[in-house]
């Protein structure tokens, strides 16, 4: 339709004399008609490169499409890589530190059972002898100088 629209204000311009469009105007124009066909030309090669349309391209272009598909998926592999890398860094690290604190655990949870059998004996470790007489040398209820003289 601009076609036919811009032929016939070229012949009103050819028959009355009178010039319509000036030199900038038909620089805008030419400038729009490149846009709108870089802008064909790049839905064209997108759509390519969505995989639609590829029996319009010759072997040449189709091995391109292939070497940079081939290219990102050589980068997707290392960035896979290097993620899985990372993960198993952290990993590691996070099971060292992991086994670090279990045995800390372990060590306070002899200290603490280590003292309450201490406690339970009577036993204190920064005195090094015992609170109380061992039960051998207490007096017994039943010793005979306890008994009652009748």
């Amino acid at each position: 339709m601009t076609l036919w629209l811009s032929k016939i204000l070229e012949k009103y311009q050819t028959n009355s004399g009178k010039i319509l469009w000036d030199e900038k105007h038909k620089i805008l124009s030419a400038e729009i008609d490149r846009i709108k066909k870089e802008n064909d030309n790049m839905q064209i090669e997108l759509r390519h490169l969505k995989g639609e349309d590829l029996n319009s391209l010759q072997p040449k272009e189709l091995i391109m499409i292939e070497e940079a598909l081939d290219n990102g998926l050589t980068n997707l592999n290392d960035k896979l890589m290097e993620h899985w890398e990372r993960h198993m860094t952290n990993h590691k690290i996070l099971e060292d530190e992991n086994k670090l604190l279990a045995f800390k655990l372990h060590q306070q949870d002899v200290v603490l059972s280590g003292s309450m059998r201490d406690l339970e004996l009577g036993y204190h470790a920064d005195r090094e002898f015992e609170a109380q007489m061992p039960i051998t040398f207490r007096v017994q209820p039943s010793h005979p100088n306890l008994q009652e003289n009748n």
